[in-house]
């Protein structure tokens, strides 16, 4: 019995961050991308800062694991300093529109 209680406890939170969540424009990402585009646009591409690190490509990354990195970012749970810089100055709508535009490209 306690098991279907905390499933649906776990259901409920599920629903309600989905009904919380900013809808994103790929358009609108599109147009804000420039922060992004000069190292994950780079097919490749390494960051000598702070260490050398392989920049990962988000063309087709799926939505909500961006939204959810840059989240991490802005709250110190990643620990680049380039990207919590960058994902520190993004909106929830701007996190949103840029998951959008990259979750839709390839």
């Amino acid at each position: 019995m306690q098991g279907r209680h905390l499933l649906l406890a776990a259901m409920v939170t599920a629903a309600a961050f989905a009904a919380h969540a900013a809808e994103g424009s790929a358009e609108a990402g599109k147009a804000k991308n420039s922060a992004c585009i000069g190292c994950h646009g780079i097919p490749g591409y390494r960051t000598s800062f702070p260490d050398v690190y392989s920049v990962p490509k988000l063309g087709g990354q799926h939505p909500d694991y961006i939204v959810r990195a840059l989240e991490a970012y802005k709250a110190g749970e990643r620990s680049h300093p380039s990207m919590q810089g960058i994902a520190g100055s993004l909106s929830e709508q701007d996190m949103a529109d840029l998951a959008a535009y990259y979750g839709g490209a390839q």
